[in-house]
C-alpha cells in the first residue's frame, strides 16, 4: 500500500464553521450590512463560497460596495479567522517524518482555500494541493483524486488513504479512486453508501491509524 495520505481541509483539517461565523460577523460590521444580509451569508455560505455569491448578496440588497471588493474582504477574513489545531499539525509532521506523502483535496474557490492553508501552516505540511474551483471538478468525482495524487508526486493506482467528514465526497469519492478511507463521523452516513475502511471521531485518530500502518 502507497503511503499516499490524502486530506479533505473543511471540517477535517480546520474548522470551517467557526471562522465563517467570525468572517461573515466582521464583514456585515465593517459595511453596516442590515440583519437580512448577516442572515443571507451565513444560510447561503454554510457549505461554501465563492465570488459568485457575493455579486449575488450585492444584488439582493442593493449595496454600493463592489462585489469582488466583498470577496476579496472575505477571503482575507476567513484566512484570520480559520485555526488547524496543533496537535492536528504536529501529527501532519510525524507522518512527513515516516515518509508519507501528504495530499489535500478540497472542494471550493481557489483562492479562500489557498488563504487557508497559508494562513494555518499546513501549506508547508503537504506535497500538493487540489481545488475544485481550479478545474470545476468536484469531489466526489475520481479526477479531482487523480489531480491530487499527481500534484503529490505519485500516481493514484499505487493506491492510499483518504480521510474526510462528508461521507459522499470523501468516502465515496475515495472509494471511487481506489483508495482506503476513515471517515471522521459526523454528518448523517447514506444507507446506500459503503462503508468506510475506519471511522474516528478526530483526525488526529485517522492519523494515529496511518502511523500505526507505517510500523506494520
Amino acid at each position: 500500500m502507497s503511503r499516499l495520505a490524502l486530506f479533505d481541509l473543511d471540517g477535517t483539517l480546520t474548522d470551517r464553521q467557526s471562522a465563517l461565523s467570525d468572517a461573515v460577523t466582521g464583514l456585515c460590521r465593517a459595511h453596516a450590512l442590515p440583519p437580512t444580509a448577516e442572515h443571507w451569508l451565513r444560510t447561503e455560505l454554510v457549505d461554501r463560497a465563492n465570488a459568485a455569491d457575493f455579486i449575488r448578496l450585492q444584488e439582493a440588497f442593493d449595496l454600493e460596495v463592489p462585489a469582488a471588493d466583498l470577496w476579496h474582504e472575505y477571503v482575507d477574513l476567513m484566512a484570520a479567522a480559520v485555526t488547524c489545531r496543533p496537535e492536528v499539525l504536529e501529527g501532519l509532521a510525524h507522518l512527513r517524518a515516516a515518509a508519507w506523502t501528504i495530499g489535500i483535496i478540497t472542494n471550493g474557490a481557489g483562492d479562500i482555500q489557498r488563504a487557508k492553508l497559508a494562513a494555518t501552516g499546513l501549506a508547508a505540511l503537504v506535497d500538493g494541493v487540489a481545488v475544485s474551483g481550479d478545474l470545476e471538478i468536484r469531489k466526489p468525482d475520481p479526477r479531482l483524486f487523480e489531480l491530487a495524487a499527481s500534484r503529490c508526486g505519485v500516481n493514484l493506482t499505487d493506491g492510499g488513504w483518504m480521510v474526510g467528514d462528508n461521507p459522499n465526497g470523501d468516502i465515496g469519492g475515495g472509494h471511487q479512486a481506489g483508495l482506503r478511507t476513515i471517515w471522521l463521523r459526523g454528518r448523517p452516513w447514506p444507507e446506500d453508501l459503503r462503508a468506510a475502511h475506519h471511522v474516528v471521531d478526530d483526525v488526529t485518530d485517522a492519523i494515529a491509524i496511518l502511523l500505526n500502518e507505517t510500523a506494520e
